[in-house]
């Protein structure tokens, strides 16, 4: 399966659950170890754990295998490696401490779509 395609699954997998803040970043020519990092926030330790579930779930449903997770005894941030991609699942303030977007030169958008959104209104459109 193609990363495009794979970071689309996780993506929509944090959006059934309704993560906030979804972003997408490419960091192919950054790092060789991996093509997407992907960072969302969830409100609570149980939303955490159920988003990063619910991506390890759509992707075995996919036929990938997950090469692990971390972070899932404390729920403050837990970590998806698929791969291809890496998924950080995060509580707000622990996502504002350490600010991975910045780290992999991205911007964290408080209004904006992520690239591999399912679907096509913003936030502010929808009512959010």
């Amino acid at each position: 399966m193609q990363a495009d395609e794979l970071c689309r699954i996780a993506v929509s997998a944090l959006e059934d659950i309704k993560a906030r803040d979804i972003v997408v970043l490419d960091v192919r020519t950054m790092t060789s170890l991996f093509d997407y990092v992907i960072v969302a926030s969830a409100d609570s330790v149980r939303q955490t754990k159920s988003l990063a579930r619910h991506v390890l779930e759509k992707a075995k449903a996919s036929d990938i295998i997950p090469i692990g997770t971390e972070g899932e005894g404390t729920g403050e941030w837990v970590l998806v490696d698929l791969g291809d991609i890496v998924v950080h699942v995060m509580q707000p303030a622990v996502r504002d401490y350490y600010n991975l977007e910045e780290l992999w030169g991205g911007k964290r958008p408080v209004h904006v779509r992520p690239p591999f959104a399912t679907t096509t209104a913003t936030p502010l459109e929808a009512g959010a």
